[in-house]
């Protein structure tokens, strides 16, 4: 545990490296969705195509997520500082602090921050771009509009704020987190006894596609990031089998430009059809 907390704590001073672990889970994940595909996806033109769309939006993403960390460091330092946060109610072990961060972080910045793009129509508005992408694969998961991408650091900030985090804990939810962003929009096929038995606990990849839903009444559920116990215990929980599943939206962005890059970032700016 304690080779654990040292490799975290450390862990923002190497931003490549953390970079790395998410090129290798796509990678990984690219190669999975290609050898046991859930359904056959009809890209566009191809999936490379496809991809790069969703990489440019990632790629903002992570850069404005690295300049939101200099918040993250000062929140999590000030929280210890003043004795903040649901940590410092107890003498809790690393293990139990990293539990507690995990699941404060996800319900924020997971659960919560997903629940109320769906019901506030201005943060819908870029949330939209998300849910625009008719081929949900493992490129999906961080295509986030510049905006909401400041939105989402902001419910970071709150996670961090309410459970009091030091550094290692929030780096081992971030790292957690980049992966299941991955897994659960990936277009892979896993028994169907391993998915429902995951989606107990995790949210699992045909628990998250319900979410994808071209018909907003299913897409308003599943909220979750890695943790499926918000969305059981929040009423918010529906399944459905994948293959019954059309992706896209119903109202609101055109579908045969869900891969044009510059009509998606201007969308949030012009009036919702």
């Amino acid at each position: 545990m304690d080779a654990l907390i040292s490799y975290f704590s450390e862990l923002e001073k190497r931003p490549l490296e953390r970079a790395g672990f998410f090129v290798a889970g796509m990678i990984l994940l690219w190669i999975v969705e290609n050898i046991i595909p859930l359904i056959k996806l009809q890209y566009k033109k191809n999936k490379l195509k496809h991809a790069s769309v969703n990489i440019y939006f990632t790629a903002i993403h992570f850069i404005i997520h690295t300049l939101l960390a200099v918040g993250i460091v000062w929140i999590s330092r000030w929280t210890d500082a003043n004795n903040i946060g649901l940590i410092q109610l107890g003498n809790f072990s690393p293990l139990f602090i990293i539990l507690i961060t995990c699941f404060t972080l996800d319900f924020f910045a997971g659960w919560l921050c997903h629940f109320i793009e769906h019901k506030i129509s201005l943060f819908w508005r870029f949330h939209i771009i998300h849910h625009a992408d008719n081929n949900v694969d493992v490129t999906t998961g961080l295509r986030h509009h510049p905006l909401e991408s400041i939105w989402r650091g902001v419910f970071f900030y709150i996670g961090i704020f309410a459970a009091g985090a030091p550094m290692y804990a929030v780096l081992f939810y971030q790292t957690i987190l980049v992966f299941m962003t991955g897994f659960t929009h990936a277009n892979i096929s896993l028994p169907a006894w391993l998915d429902k038995s995951l989606s107990w606990i995790l949210v699992s990849p045909n628990m998250h596609k319900v979410h994808h839903h071209w018909k907003q009444p299913f897409t308003d559920k599943n909220y979750g990031a890695v943790f499926s116990i918000w969305d059981r215990v929040l009423g918010t929980f529906i399944e459905m089998n994948p293959k019954n599943i059309k992706y896209g939206l119903d109202n609101y962005f055109p579908n045969e430009k869900d891969e044009n890059f510059s009509a998606l970032l201007k969308r949030p700016f012009e009036k919702i059809i």
